[in-house]
């Protein structure tokens, strides 16, 4: 099409307007399989609702997606670098929740106040264009009179004048260049700058869509390739970028041009990436030091406020001993359980030695309320008075069972 050297309009019926095969054309144009900045790809049945959107906010190329894990959720990367340079990836941002967030400004965006703004800046955007079209086309009409004109003095020079001839035919040339740059830059803006306009259609369908598409967005009723279509009709791309490790920055541009920031919060896949994880390991070598078990550590950061990778509930008491067992530190409880007596007082295992019977005898004493006990402040060990009368009470019982 970009070779045609003339077009007549209504000569036969159409089947369908000129502007609706236009449309078509864009449109069979951007659902190339392959993606570049320019191509979006045809909305497919993955989840990624972003697919075809996003773009690397570092090297501003298009990005892929990939699902994995044990749920399938997966995320959008950029290895555009990593196949052209054999580079590291330069970005990867978890899909659920940049999606979400995404979703969530779409929604704002298709209330009837943000609709009304959304027209008036595309009917301003629209004015800007066709005053820089008018201005394409003047240079263009310039240039072919100008071509005209130097065409004209050329044929009307005397052909034995052969200097003026030769100069004049110079000027011919060079004025079909200057024509041929000022049509490819007028064909060069009408292809990079398309006209932008909210159909009335689908502006009425959004403003409907806009009090009850919430709730039929999580019914069920509306496929992926639906979703994608309806974020397309606003979203131009997002611009993905991740400036801390717990979070992604995502910059909605929509068809307006206007921009919205976004910080999306993330889930780590390496706790050493938590930026608070130098001073966890702090607290919980010093802690484990003072005698406190690993559970009792994993309370105390989640009540401060500390979480882990992957982990929106708090701190597990497994990450506290895989941070232990790193640094080659074993816990005081591990060390303390094998002692048969602690500040002064049996512990179970040194009583039921001493008694010679099983550390379970000595607990159902415990439990049945016929031995009194104290919780060590930080191992919460059961400790029990080493009183000599005690032990042979407690001896004496045993042997009095052990005859009955």
């Amino acid at each position: 099409m970009e070779e045609w050297t003339a077009v007549h309009h209504d000569v036969y019926p159409a089947y369908i307007s000129w502007e609706e095969f236009l449309a078509n054309r864009e449109r069979l144009r951007q659902n190339g399989y392959r993606l570049t900045e320019s191509k979006r790809g045809a909305p497919r049945s993955g989840p990624a609702l972003l697919a075809g959107l996003a773009v690397c906010g570092h090297c501003s190329r298009r990005m892929s997606v990939v699902y994995g894990g044990s749920k399938g959720q997966g995320g959008y990367v950029c290895n555009a670098l990593r196949s052209t340079h054999g580079a590291r990836s330069c970005l990867y941002a978890p899909r659920p929740n940049t999606d979400e967030a995404v979703v969530a400004s779409f929604f704002e965006a298709i209330k009837p106040s943000e609709l009304d703004l959304l027209e008036e800046a595309l009917q301003a955007q629209s004015a800007d264009r066709e005053r820089l079209l008018r201005h394409h086309q003047d240079n263009t009409k310039a240039a072919q009179y100008e071509v005209r004109l130097a065409e004209k003095r050329y044929r009307g020079v005397d052909p034995e004048n052969r200097l003026v001839a030769g100069e004049l035919e110079k000027g011919w040339e060079a004025a079909l260049r200057a024509l041929a740059e000022a049509e490819e830059a007028a064909e060069h803006f009408e292809r990079e700058r398309p006209r932008t306009e909210l159909d009335p259609t689908l502006r009425a369908g959004l403003a409907d869509l806009g009090r009850r598409l919430p709730e039929l967005w999580d019914s069920g009723r509306l496929s992926v390739e639906h979703k994608k279509e309806l974020l397309r009709s606003l979203i131009r791309r997002t611009v993905l970028s991740r400036p801390r490790a717990n979070s992604v920055e995502v910059r909605i541009v929509w068809v307006s041009g206007a921009v919205s920031t976004l910080s999306v919060r993330q889930p780590l896949r390496r706790s050493r990436d938590l930026p608070d994880y130098e001073v966890m390991v702090e607290k919980i070598l010093a802690l484990s030091a003072e005698g406190y078990t690993d559970a009792k550590i994993a309370r105390g950061l989640t009540e401060e406020g500390f979480r882990a990778a992957r982990s929106e509930e708090g701190i597990p008491a497994g990450f506290v001993t895989g941070v232990r067992r790193q640094r080659g530190i074993g816990s005081v409880f591990e060390t303390l359980k094998g002692r048969e007596k602690l500040e002064g007082s049996w512990t179970v295992l040194g009583l039921a030695k001493e008694l010679d019977v099983s550390r379970n005898r000595i607990y159902r004493l415990i439990e049945n309320g016929n031995l009194a006990t104290e919780r060590h402040p930080k191992t919460g060990m059961h400790l029990i008075a080493d009183d000599p009368e005690l032990v042979a009470e407690l001896r004496r019982r045993i042997t009095a069972n052990a005859r009955t």
